[in-house]
Parts: structure tokens; C-alpha cells; sequence
């Protein structure tokens, strides 16, 4: 494909540079003049665009890209065949300028593992998204992914790599198809079909390259490349470099197994184990530790107070002074046995209370226990976690806009929160997508066509009039979205009212050509009948009557009748026609409008003509019938 830069497409998108070149197209920084920014245009190979069936699915996958909204997604802003100018199937999108993960592979070789987490995550988050929509990536490799200036990773090409990747045009020099071969599941190369088990493989292999600083697999043609995805192994990480964990080097293998059913269903799957491996790696990362289970120091008890020894005085009179000391030692006792009883008293009802709120907090109803994460899941799956736990299920169904169908939205309460032993945990499952068939409103007043759109949860849009010649003035001609077609909740539907049949001044086209009558009342809109019959003053293939005459305004589409000249009614015989060659003459005189009788005499191999009957000069009626006697 040569060079378009210089060209303005759909006269709007004005290529400024070429920044690449693939197998299925060239990709151009522009100018959209319209919004006065940078954008990217991808304009798909002349010999692609040929292909009807490609360009159908170019088209249709497009949109599909387009309803992707992600940060990590190259977003996709317009799609288009441009007609003036050079012909070109376009795509545009977002402008990220940076550079691949390919050049950054160039540069670094391999990651550290924390970097290459670091990396995988953002990319596994855009394939999540997808894959919860049903759309598969299906060439996911370095070269499709970006990272901007400012450091935000995005994946390109989203839904737009169903083309044929293997085949017989595989050879080694193709260096895209070599680069999309090396990241193939074994299934696509197989039997060529792909689903988000083939994004997880790619995204493995991505991730092995990463930490590896190399591809698994390496040939001369691209066909030794898939012949080794399907027969041979991934090697495991921890083969080529020990200082990757255990655990990442087992997802990893997982993530690119031979057999689709063993590796992670989604990438969603895929991230959330990855995101395991992160916290076990750098527990700071686990956003669900809030520092509750911080170990209790015990409190030590304050040591009593040591009471003074009472040194003995001589004591006179002994015998009341040792009265008196017993008195009071037996006080002292009573009060000291009085406080003991207390203290036993309170000890008991701490040690009881103690005992009840252990009971209570650990095993009793007190217990808490802590709800998982269940967002992603189907009902099934989080049954399986829950239950075990003892808690019960509750479900709620919920249309979400992008949960699919049968995914859990969320848990009430949120997974990392507590809830009481043998309570309940409340599940919003998705009901997918919420949808509404638009009405039938063709052939309703406007009003009433409102009445019955407001009945749905619709929102009535503009009202426009256009001339129609089947529905009468003033009713619902159509509407936008068409009736029967399924929408969101609030959109607006535009309705299109008859204004009636259109008046359109005729024109008269006596005596002109009736060909140009013909076509111009074609393209007016009328329906034309045309009749022919000779006519001694207008001349040949002019027009002779028109009904209705001109100078008169009729309906759109209304019948009109025009008579075309075929000339004059009489004719004279040539007196050429005697000599001429049978065919010759014959041919001569049907010309005329004369209708011809050979009458063969002798044997002669070239016959010519003898006579005429009526005899040349002779004026005849077209129409009738001229006897030539060849021989």
C-alpha cells in the first residue's frame, strides 16, 4: 500500500505521518480537523478491502471495539469509508504516543517480577472488561500494547484480529504473522477458533517473554512456531531463572497449558490470582488488612504495697495494753475476712462475664465471621465459599448495564466485611443488560404514538415531517430506533410524521425528445407510461402528447402518460435495395418499419435481390408488407 500521508479522509481526518505498516493495514498519526486533535487512523489494504465478507466483519467488529470503556483500552472513535479521494476503509481511534511493549522488551531484556506484575495487571483489567462483554481480543502480543508518555498502559486492536492468521501465505518474511504465530494458543492454530482461554494463553506467553527476556519458542517459518505451540510444552520459568516464585511460575504454566479447560476461564480469573501472588509477595498490597488482628499484650498486675513491721514496744500495763491489741486484731480480722467474701464475690462475676462474652464472641451467636469477595462469580461459585463458612444465601436479581448475565454484582455485606455466625450474606446477581423493545408507532397520530411510548420507560426525542406516498398526512411514518429493536432504559425515539404526498410542478415536454422526458420525469418521481405511434409532423422519437399536460401541480409519484414519435406513417422503397445482398436488404428495409418477405429463385450460392414488389420509389404505410425475389 503506498504512502497516503498528505491525504484528507472523509473530509474530516488529515494524515500527517505514516507510524506503521502491517499485514492488514497502515496506521497514520492525523489531525481531526473538525475537533482540532491528534488522533490515529487505520486504513485497511486495498486487496482487503476488496473482500466483501473481511470488510463486513472489519465493520462489524469495530463496533464492537467501540462499545469497550476502559482506561487500558485504546479507545475506538469512528469507522468509515472514504469516497473522496483515495478508497480507503478507515478505523480511528486514540492517539497514544509512546511506545510498544515490544520496544521496551528491546531495550530491557527481562523484567524484574515485581515490574512484570506490575504490567500484566493493568493489561489483564482491559481483557477482564472484555471478556465480561464476550468480546475476545484474539492477537494479543507486545507489539499491541502501549504505554503512553505519562505511563498508562493500553491494549490496541481490540475485536479487530478475526482475519486468518496462518495459512498459505505464511512465510519468513512475513515479520507480523511471525509475530502473532509466536502468541497463538494451540486451539487457534488447530482449528482456528478462539475465546477468552486463547486471551489468557496470549497474555501467558506476554507475561513468559517478560520475565524470560525471551519467546518460548523460536524457528525459521512461522509454521515451526505453531507446530511447537501444539506439540511441545511451555518451559517453566523457574527452569530458565530460580529467583521467580514458586507460585507465579505455576500460574504461569497454568495461564499457557496445551488444553484450554486448564488454564484460567477469564483473564479476570487469571488477574485475581495474579493479584494473590502480588500480596503474598509484598503483604503491604492486601487492601483488605485494617490492622484489627494486632496481637493483645496482657496486663501485668501492680505489686501490692509492703506493709511496715510494727516493732513491739514495751508495753504498761501489759495486761490492758494486751486486751486491747486482741480487741483489735479481731476487728482487723472481721473487716480483712469481710473484704476477702467481697473480692471472691467480684472475681466470680468477672470470671462468669469473662467466660459468657468469650463464649458469646468465639462460638456463640457474638461469633463474626469475615464475608469473601464474591464480585465476578457466578451463584454457584460463591455458594461453594459461603457455605462452608456456615452462612446462608439470599438473592437478589439486578439488570446491570456491564455484569454478565448470571454474575455476581455485588454482596451485601462487601466481601473483607464481618457478619455474624450462621447469618446471611445478601447476593445482586446480574439479569444483564436491561432492554426495552421499542413500540410499533408507524401509522399513529403523533400524539398517540407519545402516549404509548411514555407507557415504556422511553423518552420521546424530535418529531420530523417528510412527504410520503403510502402514509397519510399526519400519521407515524417510522421511528429512531425502528419498532422492535431492544434499547436501554430512557433512550430517546425520534419519530418521522407524513407531510402527505409531495406537489411537484410538471413540466410540459411536447415536441422535445422523449428520451429526456423520460428521464427527467423518472428522477422527478413520477411514474411514466410511454406509448409510440408514427406521426406525420413530429419528428422520430420526439414527444407527441404528455398527459397531464404541463403547467399543473400533481402528486409525487402520480402516473404520467407520454406518446413518443416514431415518425411518419409513409415511406418510399430504396432503389438501392435492387443488388443488395439478401440479408442486407432485408435488414434495410425493416429499418424503414417494413415488414419483409424473401422469395428465393436459382441456385445461386450468393443471393442478391431480383425484384421488388411494390417496385423501388414506390411510397408505402409503414407497417406493411415488401416482397424482395433474390436469386
Amino acid at each position: 500500500m503506498s504512502d497516503l500521508t498528505g491525504e484528507l479522509i472523509d473530509g474530516r481526518y488529515q494524515l500527517l505521518r505514516q507510524v506503521a505498516n502491517g499485514g492488514m493495514a497502515s496506521i497514520y498519526e492525523a489531525i481531526d480537523t473538525r475537533l482540532d486533535r491528534k488522533v490515529a487512523v487505520k486504513i485497511m489494504h486495498p486487496h482487503l478491502a476488496q473482500d466483501e465478507a473481511f470488510v463486513s466483519r472489519f465493520i462489524k467488529e469495530a463496533k464492537a471495539a467501540a462499545a469497550l470503556s476502559h482506561p487500558n483500552i485504546v479507545a475506538v472513535q469512528d469507522q468509515g469509508w472514504n469516497q473522496s479521494g483515495v478508497p480507503a476503509i478507515f478505523l480511528v481511534m486514540e492517539l497514544i504516543e509512546g511506545h510498544t511493549l515490544r520496544e521496551y522488551l528491546n531495550e530491557r531484556g527481562r523484567f524484574e517480577t515485581k515490574d512484570a506484575i506490575n504490567y500484566l495487571t493493568p493489561i489483564l483489567s482491559a481483557l477482564a472488561a472484555a471478556h465480561l462483554l464476550g468480546i475476545v481480543h484474539r492477537d494479543i502480543k507486545p507489539e499491541n500494547i502501549l504505554i503512553s508518555k505519562d505511563g498508562r498502559i493500553k491494549i490496541a486492536d481490540f475485536g479487530l484480529a478475526r482475519g486468518e492468521i496462518i495459512g498459505s501465505t505464511m512465510t519468513a518474511e512475513s515479520s507480523v504473522i511471525l509475530g502473532s504465530v509466536s502468541y497463538l494458543s494451540p486451539e487457534q492454530v488447530q482449528r482456528g477458533v478462539a475465546d477468552s482461554r486463547s486471551d489468557v494463553y496470549a497474555t501467558g506467553i506476554v507475561a513468559y517473554e517478560m520475565l524470560i527476556g525471551d519467546k518460548p519458542f523460536s524457528a525459521e517459518t512461522p509454521i515451526q512456531i505453531a507446530y511447537m505451540h501444539v506439540n511441545e510444552e511451555i518451559p517453566r520459568l523457574r527452569s530458565k531463572r530460580r529467583d521467580i516464585p514458586q507460585s507465579l511460575d505455576d500460574l504461569i504454566a497454568s495461564a499457557t497449558a496445551k488444553n484450554p479447560d486448564d488454564r484460567p476461564r477469564t483473564a479476570g480469573d487469571f488477574l485475581a490470582r495474579l493479584q494473590q501472588i502480588q500480596i503474598d509477595l509484598d503483604p503491604r498490597k492486601n487492601q483488605m488488612d485494617l490492622g484489627l488482628d494486632l496481637p493483645v499484650e496482657p496486663i501485668r498486675e501492680k505489686p501490692r504495697k509492703k506493709v511496715k513491721e510494727v516493732v513491739p514496744v514495751e508495753q504498761t500495763p501489759a495486761v490492758v495494753e494486751t486486751t486491747k491489741e486482741i480487741r483489735r486484731k479481731e476487728e482487723k480480722k472481721k473487716r480483712a475476712s469481710k473484704r476477702v467474701r467481697r473480692n471472691r464475690k467480684v472475681a466470680l462475676v468477672l470470671a462468669v462475664a469473662l467466660g459468657v462474652g468469650g463464649w458469646w464472641s468465639l462460638v456463640g451467636p457474638g461469633s463474626r465471621v469475615v464475608v469473601p469477595s464474591t464480585i465476578g462469580g457466578s451463584y454457584e461459585e460463591a455458594v461453594n465459599i459461603i457455605a462452608p463458612l456456615g452462612l446462608t444465601t439470599v438473592v437478589e436479581n439486578r439488570f446491570d448495564e456491564e455484569i454478565a448475565k448470571g454474575r455476581i454484582i455485588e454482596s451485601i455485606p462487601a466481601g473483607g466485611d464481618r457478619v455474624d455466625a450462621a447469618g446471611s450474606v445478601k447476593l445482586i446477581i446480574s439479569k444483564g443488560p436491561e432492554r426495552f423493545s421499542v413500540p410499533m408507532t408507524t401509522g399513529l397520530t403523533p400524539e398517540a404514538a407519545q402516549t404509548v411510548l411514555k407507557k415504556s420507560p422511553l423518552l420521546v426525542g424530535q418529531i420530523r415531517e417528510v412527504f410520503s406516498t403510502e402514509i397519510p398526512k399526519g400519521f407515524v411514518i417510522s421511528s429512531s430506533p425502528v419498532s422492535g429493536t431492544s434499547v436501554k432504559r430512557d433512550t430517546t425515539i425520534n419519530l418521522v410524521v407524513s407531510k402527505g404526498v409531495q406537489q411537484i410542478a410538471l413540466v410540459s415536454y411536447l415536441g422535445k425528445s422523449g428520451e429526456q422526458a423520460l428521464n427527467e420525469l423518472t428522477e422527478t418521481g413520477f411514474s411514466v407510461e410511454v406509448g409510440y405511434a408514427f406521426n406525420d409532423n413530429v419528428p422520430e422519437l420526439a414527444v407527441i402528447s404528455q398527459t397531464p399536460s404541463g403547467g399543473v401541480s400533481i402528486n409525487k409519484g402520480a402516473r404520467v402518460v407520454i406518446q413518443i414519435s416514431k415518425g411518419p406513417r409513409y415511406t418510399f422503397i430504396p432503389k438501392t435495395v435492387i443488388t443488395m445482398e439478401a440479408s442486407a436488404a432485408k435488414a434495410m428495409l425493416e429499418s424503414l418499419g417494413l415488414k419483409v418477405k424473401v422469395v428465393v429463385i436459382g441456385n445461386n450460392k450468393k443471393k442478391t435481390v431480383k425484384r421488388v414488389s411494390p417496385v423501388v420509389n414506390t411510397k408505402v404505410k409503414r407497417g406493411s408488407t415488401v416482397t424482395i425475389t433474390v436469386g
